[in-house]
């Protein structure tokens, strides 16, 4: 009888949280949450259940639309098509060149955003030379990223304007007046454009990603190999490399499903009249003329389906970095 009375639970157990607040609970009554417990389900209430309304839903509901024949408004009911809009969308040649062309402009803008982001990365870990004030330069840097995407549109709108455009006067006062790009309205140099201007408005984020991996890393590393003669390339590439990439990954990621859901800076800046806009327009601004026009051509059941086929395009293009990453390491 003395051992089954010490095996049975206590009847009650003092609980005490990181604040040093204690509680006294009894563990055999169940169901039943503390005052404490209620307040923090309370406090996250709201926020699950904006998350529900403002997120989860739209993503089913899309989901079903792109099973649907639907040109929106109110009173009208979708009609169920099965997958004749995932069918129409592979199938047309439209869609996939604009997602060449979002390639195109993801594929400048990565170079440029990581080679620079690795540049500034090399000067600032530099151990030999050691710079004061990183972070009034990590600010700098950054702070194109906070800059609302339009004002930016407008800004480069306005500097590369062909006639009076700050670049093409600088340029101008170099070529004796003979030279005046027209950085927008040519389908051979728009794309590159909109490239360097993301490129511009993200490698501050990806500078601090790159240096947030670097101050994880520990200085005996760096100590040790100086010690054995490695110059600051060798461990750059040794080293600090081998040690960023879970970094690397998360940044080429991010920098993927962003990249090729772009939208704001084409739309803006280019003309549907301009001779660059079919080489300029991406697959969201596709998706956005049949969802959003408001012209006879409106079909949100295509547009529901083409956001889902590019889904799919950048999960399957983020698994393979996830695998070419994992066979690096192995």
């Amino acid at each position: 009888m003395a051992k089954a009375e010490n095996n049975k639970a206590p009847k009650t157990v003092e609980v005490q949280y990181g604040d040093g607040t204690k509680v006294v609970v009894d563990p055999n009554k169940k169901g039943k949450l503390s005052k404490r417990e209620t307040t923090g389900y309370a406090f996250i209430i709201p926020y699950v259940v904006a998350f529900c309304v403002f997120s989860v839903y739209p993503v089913f509901k899309t989901l079903y639309l792109s099973f649907t024949q639907y040109k929106g408004g109110i009173g009208i009911k979708p009609v169920w098509t099965g997958i004749d809009k995932y069918v129409l969308t592979i199938k047309d040649e439209f869609f996939w060149r604009c997602l060449l062309n979002t390639v195109k402009i993801w594929g400048v803008n990565i170079v440029l955003q990581l080679g620079l982001a690795f540049l500034l990365t090399i000067v600032f870990i530099d151990i030999k030379y050691k710079i004061r004030g990183l972070a009034i330069f990590r600010a700098i840097y950054y702070l194109p990223n906070i800059i609302a995407a339009t004002s930016i549109a407008f800004m480069f709108s306005s500097l590369l304007d062909k006639e009076y455009g700050t670049f093409n006067q600088i340029l101008s006062m170099f070529t004796d007046h003979r030279v005046r790009l027209d950085w927008l309205g040519s389908s051979s140099l728009c794309f590159i454009t909109i490239g360097v201007i993301q490129a511009w408005m993200w490698f501050g984020n990806s500078f601090i990603m790159l240096m947030a991996g670097v101050m994880g890393i520990s200085s005996d590393y760096y100590e040790a190999s100086a010690i054995d003669g490695a110059g600051r390339w060798r461990q750059f590439t040794r080293i600090t490399l081998p040690l960023l990439k879970p970094i690397m990954l998360y940044v080429g990621v991010t920098s993927l499903i962003g990249g090729l859901q772009m939208f704001d800076l084409p739309q803006i800046m280019i003309a549907k009249t301009a001779p660059s806009y079919s080489s300029i327009r991406t697959v969201i601004m596709y998706l956005y003329q049949f969802g959003f026009s408001g012209t006879t051509a409106k079909d949100v059941g295509r547009a529901a389906a083409i956001a889902y086929v590019l889904f799919f395009i950048i999960l399957v293009f983020s698994v393979l970095q996830f695998i070419a990453m994992k066979g690096e390491d192995d």
